[in-house]
């Protein structure tokens, strides 16, 4: 069961400074370039896309620049003001629009069926069950359509080592597959999954594609000094991540993973 109030509310106090500390984070910006990248390999200009756990609607507004259709969804009030905002640019040209919708609900959303349907940044780990999600999908989900989702994954070689400093609630939260989670004061359940489970909720009708790590060589988004400290170091193992985040014994670790599937009814 999601505590949908307080999501709500810990989302929408970070709405009004996420877009700005993305901005200016080497590591943020270097996963979003990746995820894109392969969002981007999978549709053409005038595609429609729907958009999960939306956030700000900064991908949303990237892909929808892109000459994509990008329906961008969300529950957090501060969140889908922000989208809007964003929405009602003139360069968008109507191409974003915009509606409050639980993952649980996917049927109601607006202007299906689409060519992709796209989550990123752990939106999907505030979902005690992946199941509930995934069986909603041929609803809105073209045949050959494809998904993209950008999971965290209950093994992060970077916060382990953090037990080397003694900062052992950090290094071992993910390892039981759940975590209290506080954000901006407000505190939920964070869920974590392996690409396994992820293939066992979608189920036969959808062939995995690609699975790609993120942040498995390079630093995660929380060890914010360490790009500002070491940039040149760390552009070396973002490069490597590039690669190294592909083979099949690692894939699926890191701070997070894109997984890309095609639906095949």
């Amino acid at each position: 069961m999601l505590d949908v109030d307080s999501i709500n509310l810990g989302f929408s106090r970070k709405a009004a400074v996420y877009d700005a500390y993305g901005a200016g984070h080497p590591a943020i910006r270097w996963a979003r370039g990746q995820v894109r990248a392969q969002v981007l390999a999978l549709v053409s200009p005038g595609d429609p896309i729907l958009e999960l756990n939306a956030g700000t609607g900064e991908d949303a507004a990237f892909l929808a620049a892109h000459g994509l259709r990008v329906h961008a969804t969300d529950l957090a009030d501060g969140m889908l003001a922000e989208m809007r905002r964003k929405a009602a640019a003139p360069e968008l040209e109507g191409r974003l629009t915009v509606q409050p919708l639980s993952v649980f609900d996917l049927a109601a959303a607006a202007g299906g069926p689409y060519a992709l349907v796209f989550s990123n940044f752990g939106g999907l780990n505030c979902v005690p069950d992946l199941r509930p999600v995934a069986e909603q999908l041929p609803r809105v989900l073209a045949p050959g359509g494809h998904l993209v989702w950008v999971i965290m994954p209950p093994f992060c070689p970077w916060e382990l080592a953090q037990a080397l400093r003694g900062r052992f609630s950090v290094a071992f939260r993910r390892l039981n597959g759940a975590v209290l989670a506080r954000v901006e004061g407000a505190r939920f359940m964070a869920y974590y999954f392996t690409p396994q489970t992820v293939s066992r909720a979608l189920g036969p009708s959808f062939r995995r594609v690609a699975l790609q790590s993120l942040a498995l060589c390079s630093p995660p988004s929380f060890m914010d000094g360490f790009p500002r400290r070491f940039p040149r170091l760390y552009r070396r193992l973002a490069a490597l991540d590039e690669r190294v985040g592909r083979w099949p014994a690692l894939r699926g670790w890191g701070d997070f993973f894109i997984y890309t599937a095609r639906y095949e009814p």
